[in-house]
């Protein structure tokens, strides 16, 4: 999210550079026939139903599936079924190892002033508490600075809790800044000696009282402790029972249990469309298969699966492109990135015509930013052109962005992102809301639609499979 943030500060400055820049020259004949080529292929892509049936069937036939289980072991066999009878080749898991958290039973209870139960969910990588829990006073604070700037005696011994108040943007810049408190409170918390921590969702719904779960971790050579959110109905309360109980802070007890394992096996899920030069750098479209335990991750991030697949598949029902296309289906990004991670140290060196991943909800693609270098700058300006129409506006050329393509575009391999309406994305991202309800297939077809215009131009041009059935 470091780099999303940069990318969208350098983008706002566009519109000023804009002014001054000189206008692109007039387009070719050529390149007026390779846009309505483009065109074509992308509207098509409009009536789509290949995304819709991997998000709807993904979720319903594995449901939930976190990092190194054996659910994600399933989705991981579900998944090369499914690419392989899309008719895509060289379909293959590439595994890796990964320690991994599991969730156990959890509870949160004021005991005094005003006893009742309080709606929590553990962190990732949250301590267990001891058998029946622990029980301590409450101190709360606004913000992790706060927390930072506390005495470690007046910390020490109890369970602190750490309010915030995100905003809902278009873009989701809020979820940097925002997620302090679970990144950053559980070490600073621990440092100072509490027994336990409770955060404010981070999330922007307000009314719902689902907890939003999410991963986090201890600097090295501190202590775990139970760490767990709130649902933001049960924050609000909170903070009004610590309002009124004055200088006799309320008294809770909290129940956090979870499992820990090592060298628990995940993967990538590899597939390819050929291309016509087979030692052409391929273009890498991306997803991740894993989800959290709460919902049955339609949002995040079956949907972005579904997108990348049915492009692709798109493209390759078309015809043959010049450049490879390489879907990578990326396991435990939720945890760690160790998909990612494990995808850049074994190929990460390799030339790549451009990485990008769908990993945002479904909601409409509302601009496209890219990063292909000055060289490449007639290609950006042709993957602007063929998004247009859609209602996708111009972003940056100098920024692109991913969560598991991360460190390898902070490495410079070239890339493009397809940035996604996210106005809604905080109000469900890794809650129990997160299922097929929230899908909108308008939406998901525009993203479709979207991806493959992206894929037509960055795969392009594509030689027509005349005299030949479409792959089903």
């Amino acid at each position: 999210m470091r780099i999303l943030l940069a990318g969208l500060l350098a983008a706002s400055a566009l519109p000023v550079l804009a002014q001054t820049a000189p206008a692109p020259p007039p387009l070719s004949a050529a390149e007026q026939a390779a846009d309505r080529a483009i065109a074509t292929i992308r509207d098509r892509a409009l009536d789509d139903e290949v995304a819709w049936s991997i998000t709807e069937d993904l979720t319903t036939e594995v449901g939930q599936r976190l990092a190194g289980t054996e659910a994600e072991a399933r989705a991981r066999a579900w998944a090369i079924r499914r690419l392989t009878s899309l008719g895509f080749a060289n379909v293959r898991i590439d595994p890796f190892t990964m320690p991994v958290w599991e969730r156990g039973f959890e509870r949160a209870d004021l005991v005094g002033p005003y006893p009742q139960r309080l709606v929590v969910a553990a962190l990732g990588n949250s301590a267990s508490t001891p058998p029946g829990g622990v029980t301590g006073e409450v101190i709360a604070f606004a913000s992790v600075d706060a927390l930072r700037a506390a005495p470690a005696e007046q910390v020490r011994g109890k369970i602190v809790y750490i309010g915030h108040d995100m905003p809902r943007t278009q873009d989701g810049s809020g979820y940097g800044i925002y997620g302090a408190p679970r990144r950053q409170g559980p070490t600073i918390a621990a440092q100072k000696g509490a027994a336990a921590i409770l955060v404010r969702s981070i999330g922007t719904d307000r009314e719902h009282r689902n907890p939003h779960t999410g991963v986090m971790s201890f600097a090295e050579g501190v202590k775990p402790i139970p760490a767990g959110a709130l649902s933001n109905p049960d924050a609000d309360q909170l903070e009004r029972v610590v309002k009124r109980s004055g200088e006799r802070r309320p008294t809770l007890r909290l129940i956090l249990e979870s499992t820990l394992k090592t060298n628990q096996q995940s993967g990538n899920v590899i597939a390819e469309v050929p291309g016509r030069d087979p030692n052409a750098a391929p273009v890498l479209v991306s997803c991740h298969l894993d989800s959290w335990d709460l919902g049955t991750g339609a949002f995040d991030d079956a949907a972005g699966c579904g997108i990348v697949t049915a492009a692709a598949k798109r493209i390759m029902d078309a015809g043959t492109p010049a450049r490879p296309i390489r879907i990578v289906w990326f396991g435990a990004e939720e945890v760690g990135l160790f998909g990612g991670l494990d995808y850049r140290a074994k190929y990460g060196k390799l030339p790549h015509h451009a990485i990008m991943e769908s990993d945002f909800g479904a909601d409409r693609v509302w601009r496209v930013d890219s990063r292909l270098g000055e060289a490449r700058i007639g290609e950006a300006r042709q993957l602007q052109r063929a998004l247009l129409p859609l209602g996708v506006v111009p972003g940056s050329l100098t920024e692109t962005d991913g969560s598991d393509i991360g460190p390898m575009v902070a490495d410079g391999l070239p890339g493009a992102a397809l940035q996604q309406d996210g106005t809604r994305y905080f109000d469900i991202h890794h809650t129990p809301d997160d299922t097929l309800a929230v899908i909108d297939k308008a939406q998901l077809r525009q993203n479709v639609a979207a991806w493959t215009g992206a894929l037509a131009v960055l795969a392009g041009p594509i030689t027509p499979r005349s005299a030949t059935r479409p792959r089903r």
